[in-house]
């Protein structure tokens, strides 16, 4: 059972570096609040937070990965090359992209409700 409680200690400790240091992930926790306190005052139903939430979790979960991504990359090639430059590269698309679709979401559900 240590164990168990040892690995909510390690993931909040990976969270609170990626808080600390990333200013992306500071930008999505920043909207994921703006989004949520817009979803209160426009009383979201419930499929519709379930998109939300959905959208707010892959950025989020996507941004972390990222960060592992790029920390991995420099520990084992400290130096510059190209071919790690595009790892980091191709997993900072992948939250952009995730950000877009995020967005997307975002849009079709409050775009109406304030038309």
């Amino acid at each position: 059972m240590e164990k168990f409680f040892k690995s909510f200690v390690y993931a909040f400790r990976g969270l609170a570096y990626t808080f600390r240091t990333q200013l992306n992930f500071k930008l999505h926790c920043v909207s994921a609040v703006v989004v949520i306190l817009l979803g209160l005052y426009t009383k979201l139903s419930n499929a519709e937070w379930l998109w939300i939430a959905l959208a707010i979790a892959m950025v989020l979960v996507l941004e972390l990965i990222n960060t592992a991504i790029e920390v991995l990359v420099d520990l084992v090639s400290p130096q510059q090359q190209p071919k790690a430059g595009i790892v980091k590269d191709v997993a900072a698309a992948a939250v952009l992209v995730t950000a877009f679709l995020a967005l997307s979401i975002a849009l079709i559900i409050f775009v109406p409700k304030f038309i």
